[in-house]
């Protein structure tokens, strides 16, 4: 029988492709058949998130689980990203965990004023790094309760 873990779609937004595959080795790991898809980029994550150009023919009725995002991001910032997200009534439920090297007090600020429903700094020791991925998908793939 599976598990309703195994039926979501995540969404990691990260354009350091390093930290991208340890995120999604990390969370398939604990969640083999969770569905993750990667945007490098704020535009592609949109784009992704409102079934645009490259996007246009995916199933935007199965509703993501969750948004992982970066704020330093190409083309478009992680709080421009943030905003669309949370301004747009489709989306404007869907959590968004900020996942960042930044522990500057305006970013940290200004993503939660934007709606994030977390602000996580990314370790910068290997293991440290691996552990709080994983916690991070524990917790929002299997306590949380997701309104969407």
């Amino acid at each position: 029988m599976m598990n309703h873990i195994d039926l979501i779609d995540i969404l990691v937004v990260e354009d350091n492709p390093y930290d991208a595959e340890l995120t999604v080795r990390t969370m398939k790991k604990q969640n083999p058949g969770c569905q993750i898809f990667v945007a490098e980029n704020g535009a592609d994550a949109l784009d992704f998130l409102f079934c645009r150009e490259k996007f246009s023919k995916r199933n935007s009725l199965k509703p993501l689980k969750v948004i992982f995002l970066d704020l330093k991001l190409s083309k478009v910032n992680g709080l421009e990203v943030l905003k669309e997200i949370k301004s747009n009534p489709d989306t404007k439920k869907l959590p968004v965990v900020i996942i960042t090297s930044s522990r500057e007090d305006q970013d940290i600020k200004a993503a939660y004023e934007l709606g994030a429903n977390s602000y996580v700094v990314k370790p910068v020791d290997f293991d440290s790094f691996l552990l709080a991925i994983g916690n991070m998908s524990s917790y929002w793939l299997s306590i949380n309760e997701s309104p969407i």
